[in-house]
C-alpha cells in the first residue's frame, strides 16, 4: 500500500528538524513539490537551512518571534503561531505539494495555541491522502502520536554544549 504518511519527529534530543530537513533534500531529489513553514523560528532568521532552501528554490515560511522562553510579547507570539497554522491549512488542503514539513508545531499544541484534537481533526477530512505530513517538535501529544504512521523520539546522550562548546554554524544553524 501506498500513502501520504503522517510523520512525527520528538524528544528531547537533537536532530529533530535536521532529519525532516533531510528529507526535504532527498524529496527534492525525486522532484518533489515541497513547502517548509517553521513555528517557532524568527521570520528574521537566516540559518543555514533556510538559505539551502532558497538556492534548491524549495518554498520555505518562517512564521514565529523565536524562542518562546525569551518572548516580550506572548500574545504576538501565539498569533504568528496560529497564523502559521493558517498559512498550514492552506498549503496542506490546496493539494499542490507531495511533502510539506511544520516545523517545531507540537509546541503550538503543547502550550495550548492550537487545540491537538482540533488540529488532528482538521488533518483527518483535509490532508490529501497521498501528501507526506511531517511535524517536529519536543513533546508530540499523545493523540498526535497516536495518529502518526512514523514516530522517532530523538534522545540525548552527549551534547557539546554540556563541555562548554557553543553552537557551529553549519552543524546546528
Amino acid at each position: 500500500m501506498k500513502k501520504g504518511l503522517l510523520i512525527v519527529n520528538t524528544g528531547d534530543g537533537k536532530g529533530k528538524s535536521t532529519a525532516a530537513f533531510g528529507m526535504v533534500f532527498r524529496a527534492w531529489g525525486r522532484n518533489f513539490r515541497i513547502c517548509v513553514i517553521q513555528f517557532i523560528k524568527a521570520e528574521t532568521g537566516q540559518w543555514g537551512e533556510i538559505k539551502a532552501a532558497k538556492k534548491l528554490g524549495i518554498e520555505w515560511h518562517t512564521t514565529g518571534d523565536g524562542f518562546t522562553w525569551t518572548s516580550k510579547d506572548m500574545d504576538e507570539t501565539i498569533a504568528k503561531a496560529r497564523h502559521g497554522w493558517e498559512l498550514a491549512k492552506e498549503k496542506i488542503a490546496s493539494n499542490q505539494y507531495d511533502l510539506i514539513v511544520l516545523d517545531e508545531f507540537t509546541y503550538t499544541m503543547v502550550y495550548n495555541w492550537l487545540d491537538t484534537n482540533e488540529v488532528l481533526d482538521w488533518l483527518r477530512l483535509n490532508k490529501p491522502s497521498d501528501l507526506h505530513l511531517v511535524i517536529t517538535g519536543r513533546s508530540a501529544p499523545e493523540a498526535l502520536i497516536q495518529a502518526a504512521d512514523l514516530v522517532t523520539e530523538m534522545t540525548p546522550i552527549k551534547h557539546p554544549y554540556e563541555q562548554g562548546i557553543v553552537a557551529q554554524a553549519g552543524v546546528e544553524f
